[in-house]
């Protein structure tokens, strides 16, 4: 992208160096994990860089413990509050209670419970406000007006850009040869930091940040030349729904930043339960956006590449939803209506074939009255445990080769 300004040198590299060393006995250095299945798909060494093991289970911890660090004796005895969905809730609520400052955090309604468990443990008062992260943002702001808290915005300050950007650092210290680092983004600030620390020491490594496609405020932004709010968003990635970028990391990633690539709900549940049953690693949604790219086009990201896996807060209900989605997405579940006579052991027939194709049947359920159905048949709905789409087609094939009507 092309470079229009300089607002974004307001954060060096020497920045992000000196935030590297105020965090140290904060946060820690996240493991870098190669991806063999990745690997292989993609033609290349993949590699994940895993804050989802980081402290508060996301990669915030590192801008919200800098950026609170670094308020003078009269600003942390006003307190601080903050807006968040969830990580940097969490990142603040740590980081203030480590420094004995008092926080207030306002969060979406629906935010997951987890989330404002954790943050409530971190020594965080938790506020609900508004459906979306700009309603809470808003309210923060009027908080801090009303009471002379400090506003840590989760991601418009310099501060948590460049305490976000010694991720940067790790990922090229850790893989020197990186070709392509890849970055869930919402507002912006994690990408904005790692394109900085990246790109001021290799400007040939191609920077990515990852969007949801129904929360992906910066392709428009970008193209307009500012930030653009969206008119409204849905995705099941909450870390990353945010409606629109802020200045200060806008301008870094109108200057830094290669490409922005946007994933599909669809693809996010492939590649939660593509980690979580190949690299053995719980991951929300949103920190799955870098994996999700990389299995979307396989061929579009030059190797070494490093996907960053942000965060891992994730409801175990919806982990447990967004798993059986992922297995059907694969073909791993599969929902037919077929038509059998209405005769003794017509069931017991259809069932054998299923069996025999190697399918697990999860659902048996009989419908007798449809203008579709003859006068001597039955409807059976039925939901199989299948092994992969290429097994799913070969049990429809069976059953269809065994004269059954078969539709989906």
């Amino acid at each position: 992208m092309s470079s229009l300004s300089n607002v974004s040198d307001d954060v060096t590299l020497d920045d992000i160096r000196t935030a590297r060393e105020a965090i140290a006995d904060v946060a820690v250095r996240t493991p870098m994990e190669e991806s063999r299945w990745l690997s292989a798909l993609v033609g290349g060494p993949v590699w994940l860089k895993c804050e989802n093991l980081q402290r508060t289970g996301s990669f915030k911890i590192r801008g919200a413990y800098l950026r609170i660090s670094r308020l003078s004796e009269e600003e942390r005895a006003r307190g601080v509050v903050a807006a968040s969905a969830g990580n940097h809730a969490q990142g603040v609520a740590l980081a203030a209670s480590t420094l004995g400052i008092k926080s207030t955090v306002f969060m979406p309604e629906g935010a997951p419970i987890p989330k404002e468990k954790a943050t409530r443990g971190y020594g965080a008062d938790v506020v609900f406000e508004g459906r979306y992260l700009e309603d809470s943002l808003a309210a923060a702001r009027a908080f801090a007006e009303r009471t002379g808290a400090v506003l840590i915005h989760p991601f418009d300050h310099a501060d948590i850009m460049a305490g976000q950007g010694t991720l940067g650092l790790e990922v090229l210290e850790e893989v020197p040869d990186v070709k392509t680092v890849l970055v869930p983004t919402g507002g912006g600030g994690l990408l904005a930091g790692v394109a900085l620390a990246i790109k001021s020491q290799r400007p040939d490594v191609r920077v990515v940040g990852i969007q949801a496609e129904g929360a992906a405020a910066y392709p428009g932004s970008l193209e307009a030349g500012h930030p653009v709010a969206l008119g409204s968003m849905s995705t099941m990635a909450d870390g990353i729904a945010v409606g629109c970028p802020g200045d200060i990391p806008f301008a870094a990633i109108r200057d830094h930043v290669d490409d922005i690539v946007t994933v599909s709900e669809e693809s996010l549940s492939r590649a939660l339960l593509s980690v979580v049953e190949r690299a053995k690693l719980v991951v929300e949604p949103a920190g799955v956006a870098a994996v999700a790219a990389l299995l979307d086009d396989p061929d579009a990201f030059e190797t070494p590449a490093v996907a960053v896996l942000s965060g891992g807060n994730i409801d175990p209900l919806l982990l447990g939803k967004v798993i059986r989605h992922g297995l059907a997405s694969a073909g791993r579940y599969l929902y037919l209506r077929v038509c059998i006579p209405d005769l003794p052991g017509g069931l017991a027939s259809l069932l054998t074939e299923v069996g025999d194709a190697g399918a697990n049947v999860l659902e048996v359920a009989h419908e007798r009255i449809s203008p579709t159905l003859n006068l001597n048949e039955v409807e059976v709905r039925i939901q199989l445990e299948t092994r992969s789409e290429t097994h799913a087609e070969q049990v429809r094939a069976r059953l269809r080769e065994c004269g059954y009507r078969v539709y989906e």
